[in-house]
């Protein structure tokens, strides 16, 4: 039995949702890059490791979809929501250190908010895309 293909969501619906989810998927982008730098750069207790080496092992796989990301693509939104699981499973590992737990919360939580308006962005972004091709 052939699966009926659903129909696309209007434009009047999916156009203020993609910009919304966009607009939370850059803050949290940006928040993420931020507190990983500042934390590591200057509060983290690194044991003698230089701090530019062990910020760019932290910053590298979420500069990497940078250009994309700022673009507005949905593909590097997807790609995104793979590397994000990254910083979420850090940030719990931090939050049960006592000496690093409002740090981890604060990272797992802005991850999963990141995870959440990527994939979402993903969806409607291809939706919308595809709606606007002409497909119904």
């Amino acid at each position: 039995m052939a699966r009926k293909n659903k129909p696309l969501p209007a434009l009047e619906w999916l156009q203020p949702r993609v910009r919304l989810v966009r607009a939370i998927s850059l803050a949290s982008y940006v928040a993420l890059l931020l507190l990983v730098g500042i934390w590591n750069g200057l509060f983290a207790d690194l044991h003698g490791a230089r701090t530019w080496v062990v910020l760019s092992i932290l910053l590298v796989p979420l500069l990497i979809v940078a250009p994309g990301v700022l673009l507005g693509q949905a593909r590097a939104h997807a790609w995104l929501c793979f590397v994000v699981n990254l910083y979420f499973i850090r940030g719990v590992l931090a939050a049960f250190d006592p000496a690093r737990s409002l740090y981890g919360w604060t990272e797992a939580s802005i991850s999963l908010m990141l995870f959440c308006s990527a994939l979402l962005y993903t969806r409607w972004k291809s939706q919308l895309d595809r709606r606007q091709a002409g497909e119904s």
